[in-house]
């Protein structure tokens, strides 16, 4: 049994797929054109593969493509109710690759008004990063469907791991850079992810804070189960969502967070005490 389980967003259990035909398209459908993931070593050549199998079973279907999680624009859709601000009558926009102070955002869902933005929710997609290399698996996958391959790819024993500290660890920190220019803002910022991602952060991180999510947070997990549909395809399920604030991102990760509140008070009742007669001259 091939450990591709998604294809250019095609499942291999599925028959009747002309693979040939998919392979010399290389067509995403969730971006709507031409795969972007290529091989380092032939850039014309799209690797596609979407979603791996993983674990001895074989039965975990763990998404590897960011891309993977645009079905629909579903994730979209399910941040709708963190626009605040948003009327109707507004338009509504998706803009990619956005600099903020922090890093870089993938998307902004943005309520616009005659040109002019109302209302934004930052999202950022992750989907776990891979150890060693699926092009085998690939390959041999291609080669049991009647495509040409290459033999020397086929029988190499070279394979790949799921990077779950590191692609967990990575954007968590992320996050708790960019949560800082948010909560600052009044906005919201969302992270998308698959459940095992998820769940591998809440079993690693400190999340035992983190809880059903509200509105008030400046800072969203939505997390989406992977599942069959009747066509035999694969489909995204919004399955849970949670939420904190840049103190509780910061506790995430063990750090200690900033008694913003408390400093300021502290100050406050330390400056409405200060006098003449409480200087201290040496």
């Amino acid at each position: 049994m091939t450990k591709v389980k998604e294809l250019f967003g095609l499942n291999t259990s599925s028959e009747g797929i002309d693979w040939k035909k998919t392979i010399s398209n290389q067509h995403c459908p969730y971006l709507d054109r031409g795969c972007i993931k290529t091989r380092k070593s032939q850039p014309e050549i799209a690797i596609g593969t979407c979603t791996m199998t993983y674990g001895r079973e074989g039965i975990n279907p763990i998404i590897i493509c960011p891309h993977r999680l645009l079905e629909k624009r579903q994730i979209f859709t399910d941040c709708l109710h963190l626009l605040t601000t948003h009327v109707p009558g507004n338009e509504l926009h998706i803009v990619s690759e956005v600099q903020i102070p922090g890093g870089n955002v993938d998307y902004f869902l943005v309520s616009a008004k005659n040109g002019k933005v109302k209302d934004f929710v930052g999202i950022e997609l992750q989907t776990m990063d891979t150890t060693g290399t699926v092009w085998p698996e690939r390959e041999r996958f291609l080669e049991s469907v009647g495509v040409d391959a290459d033999d020397e790819v086929t029988s190499s024993k070279s394979s790949y791991g799921m990077n779950w500290k590191m692609t967990a660890k990575t954007i968590l920190v992320q996050l708790h850079h960019k949560i800082q220019t948010f909560e600052h803002l009044n906005k919201h910022l969302v992270l998308v992810v698959q459940d095992p991602l998820l769940d591998y952060m809440k079993a690693n991180f400190s999340f035992s804070h983190v809880e059903d999510a509200k509105v008030g947070d400046p800072l969203h997990f939505h997390s989406y189960s992977l599942k069959e549909k009747k066509n035999d395809q694969l489909g995204l399920n919004l399955e849970t969502r949670l939420s904190t604030d840049a103190d509780g991102m910061a506790i995430c990760l063990g750090l200690q967070a900033e008694a913003k509140v408390e400093l300021l008070e502290i100050i406050a009742k330390l400056e409405a005490k200060m006098s003449e007669a409480t200087l201290f001259t040496l």
